[in-house]
């Protein structure tokens, strides 16, 4: 009976692309804050980085889920619509949670390496020369020379 086939392809691509949207939107909203701080607060950067992030997330998860559209059995029943289902969603999920702990590694990830970055760079320029253990300063002023 076709008919159940189709119901099990209106239902999967229902609940699949629902689920995709709502794993977008919830990346989407929370990355957003990760993306700001790594960009030092530029908004515009962010947003533009974390609309990308998102566009990815979009074709990779629904092409994902159109390939993996087709019901290779005939469903006869409501038992096989139910297992035919679960196999396919419990797969889309697998795959959802992959892509979104994926997305929060690549941020956080990025997040850390702005962070280090910014460490690394002395609040406030060297300002003169440190008399370590009675050596005496270089002349010309506590600059150090080439060589010396």
């Amino acid at each position: 009976m076709d008919d159940l086939n189709v119901v099990a392809y209106i239902v999967y691509l229902l609940i699949s692309v629902a689920l995709t949207i709502w794993v977008a939107r919830t990346l989407s909203k929370n990355g957003r804050i990760f993306l700001q701080d790594v960009m030092q607060g530029n908004e515009k950067l962010a947003d533009a980085v974390n609309h990308l992030l998102v566009v990815g997330f979009y074709l990779v998860n629904l092409g994902f889920v159109a390939l993996y559209l087709r019901v290779a059995e005939t469903v006869d029943d409501a038992r096989e619509l139910f297992d035919a289902l679960s196999v396919k969603l419990g797969v889309v999920l697998l795959v959802l949670g992959v892509m979104h702990l994926g997305n929060v590694y690549v941020l956080n990830k990025i997040r850390r390496r702005g962070v280090m970055e910014r460490e690394q760079v002395p609040p406030v320029g060297a300002q003169g020369w440190t008399n370590p253990a009675g050596r005496t300063p270089p002349a010309g002023g506590g600059r150090a020379r080439a060589g010396a």
